[in-house]
């Protein structure tokens, strides 16, 4: 395996490792109008930190094979190219399943990032929440297929 793969592999195993226990920590908590606003940016956060780690899986899939993408539009981008079989470059990494959580946690982490001040909604929260908990049995597969592909490269 040349040197940037074996770089990729490590650092897509370290991300995946801390994945884990975001998605331990996260738990399976059930959000009403009544829970109080510091849960909420726990749980909030949790999501923010868990798309992080993702995307910064796929930013450094992407480097490796694509080389950039654009300055201004390079999350959702990123994110995009990341369902693309590229073969014979590389295969997709994710699926649509997958893409569209992704793309959920995406928006709301845009948001979370930005909304300075105001509170979290809780009904919406739990829909992102559902999202994310949605991904949990569909990403590690994806992302281990996508490994053993880079084991492949000479």
């Amino acid at each position: 395996m040349r040197e940037k793969y074996l770089v990729l592999d490590r650092n897509i195993r370290a991300d995946l490792e801390t994945i884990d226990r975001l998605y331990e920590a996260l738990g399976s908590p059930q959000l009403t109008e009544s829970t109080p606003q510091d849960e909420l940016i726990v749980i909030a956060y949790r999501l923010h930190s868990l798309y992080n780690a993702l995307e910064n899986i796929f930013r450094n899939v992407s480097k490796a094979f694509e080389n950039q993408v654009s300055r201004e539009s390079w999350h959702s981008e990123v994110l995009q190219r990341m369902r693309l079989d590229l073969t014979p470059l590389r295969p997709a990494m994710i699926d649509a399943e997958a893409f569209e959580k992704l793309d959920e946690l995406r928006r709301f982490r845009h948001v979370f990032r930005t909304m300075y001040g105001l509170d979290l909604d809780p009904l919406r929260l739990q829909v992102v929440l559902r999202r994310a908990l949605e991904l949990r049995p569909l990403y590690r597969d994806q992302i281990e297929r996508f490994l053993t592909f880079l084991q492949g490269l000479e």
